[in-house]
């Protein structure tokens, strides 16, 4: 059996609920999150630990952090961490937000929540900019060994960190770019998705998971959100370490050669957190990491 929360590599999702949650009993945590364990499951509900939780009981997941805020070059890149992370993955609407109101009465006793977004699927894989999202995520085993925490101590095998960002989009800006600059802005034709000598400001050229030492491939589980009028990207990156999310990150806002990824033109991430997403044992989360 799969060591792993199966959500992360499984298949399309066709929708999705982010919900995000403090704590407002210290002493509730344990008997909440074992009756979270024993009524999710994790092929359908992802769950993420915060380093505040984490703290909270005591305990350390080597490797989690708290995402750093930055600013560079009138970028800013917020950092919003909170304590308990859900995605809820499905194809019904009503179900995912029944689901959601059950979650939330199980962890009433701990924890409060702080936000919900919901996604979308777009055109089967692709950005509300019009071009496809998550080109070139491994695939297979090479999702396995990207995504998934390998290590002998079986409390913490098997697990994954998390990357999160809801990414708000200017579509008025973009629309108003012209064919070719919208190309160069990702890299990509739009239609085809065929890479192009674009210029190195371009998406593919800032974010090339290949091009770092040591590559920093992640399993990317992005999706598009909308909430009224506004609208843009909930970027989801699960990784075996949160170096490799920086780095591009890094890379992206010009820290190493000067240079901005094109993106910022008309995207930005309103916040942003980490979470350390823990492995399962016999179907269900595995919560010895955390003394439970």
């Amino acid at each position: 059996m799969k060591n792993y929360q199966i959500g992360i590599l499984d298949g399309e999702t066709k929708l999705g609920r982010y919900m995000t949650f403090s704590i407002h009993s210290i002493t509730n945590i344990a008997a909440t999150l074992i009756s979270l364990k024993e009524n999710i499951d994790s092929q359908f509900t992802v769950v993420g630990f915060g380093e505040s939780l984490i703290t909270a009981l005591g305990k350390e997941i080597p490797g989690l952090r708290t995402m750093p805020a930055q600013s560079v070059g009138g970028i800013e890149i917020p950092s919003t961490p909170q304590s308990l992370w859900i995605w809820l993955r499905g194809t019904d609407r009503g179900e995912i937000l029944h689901r959601s109101r059950k979650i939330e009465a199980i962890l009433a006793d701990a924890f409060s929540i702080t936000s919900v977004i919901d996604s979308f699927q777009f055109d089967k894989n692709r950005d509300l900019s019009g071009y496809e999202d998550g080109t070139e995520n491994p695939e297979g085993d090479d999702a396995l060994v990207a995504a998934i925490f390998s290590s002998e101590i079986t409390e913490i095998n098997g697990g994954s960190f998390v990357a999160v960002q809801q990414w708000l989009h200017d579509l008025d800006i973009f629309e108003q770019m012209d064919k070719e600059r919208q190309d160069n802005t990702f890299g990509r034709h739009a239609q085809s998705n065929d890479e192009f000598d674009a210029p190195s400001s371009a998406h593919v050229k800032r974010a090339a998971q290949e091009d770092f030492e040591p590559e920093a491939f992640m399993v990317r589980r992005s999706m598009p959100w909308a909430d009224g009028m506004d609208s843009g990207l909930v970027f989801v990156s699960f990784a075996n370490n949160l170096d490799k999310f920086e780095a591009v990150m890094n890379r992206m806002i010009g820290k190493d050669d000067g240079i901005i990824d094109a993106l910022f033109d008309f995207t930005r991430p309103i916040n942003g957190a980490y979470y350390w997403c823990p492995p399962t044992r016999n179907g269900k989360l595995n919560l010895s990491s955390l003394g439970l």
